[in-house]
């Protein structure tokens, strides 16, 4: 009889490492093997929710692009509506703006400064916390619109790049750790 393999490493064991990308020194985590396995996007959906269940989150705010896939998996998870946070230029309407380090560069993110009303409580979803600049970026768009970052989850965090510290006081949930 075979060892039931333990969820956390199925998920893991299906994002593949890539070297030296998008620039040197850089070790990229693939995250598309794993999204082409039906089973496993389940699984790794269902690890990034399930601490938070019963918490009763208004919406999940998600970063373009990979939190998009993340985030509204987690929303419906959770019983919840999502909200996208984008790209500069991207959104139609007003939309308030936050500029940010990435591991590899600088970005900016935007969301709409009417996404929700204040008070609204609010769990940010990404695939990756590296340097913790998007997730970073993405609760204080929240909380700039009045929303309350209640909670934050991720796919992957590369826990030598301390990211964790950017968050801070903020609570992260994270599934899998390299």
């Amino acid at each position: 009889m075979r060892a039931q393999q333990n969820p956390v490493e199925h998920v893991a064991r299906l994002i593949r490492a890539v070297p030296d990308f998008p620039k040197k020194g850089i070790m990229y985590r693939d995250i598309t093997p794993m999204l082409a396995d039906p089973g496993a996007l389940a699984l790794a959906v269902e690890l990034m929710a399930n601490p938070f269940r019963g918490q009763k989150f208004d919406v999940v705010v998600g970063a373009e692009s990979r939190g998009f896939i993340f985030g509204v998996a987690v929303a419906q998870a959770l019983g919840c509506g999502f909200v996208p946070v984008r790209k500069p230029g991207k959104l139609p309407s007003t939309s308030v703006s936050v500029s940010y380090t990435l591991e590899y560069g600088k970005d900016s993110l935007e969301m709409h400064a009417d996404a929700f009303p204040a008070g609204t409580k609010v769990l940010v979803v990404d695939d990756l916390l590296a340097t913790g600049g998007t997730l970073k970026a993405c609760c204080e768009l929240v909380e700039r619109v009045g929303g309350v970052v209640a909670g934050a989850t991720v796919l992957i965090e590369l826990a030598d790049l301390g990211g964790r510290a950017l968050i801070a006081p903020r609570d992260v949930h994270t599934v899998i750790r390299f």
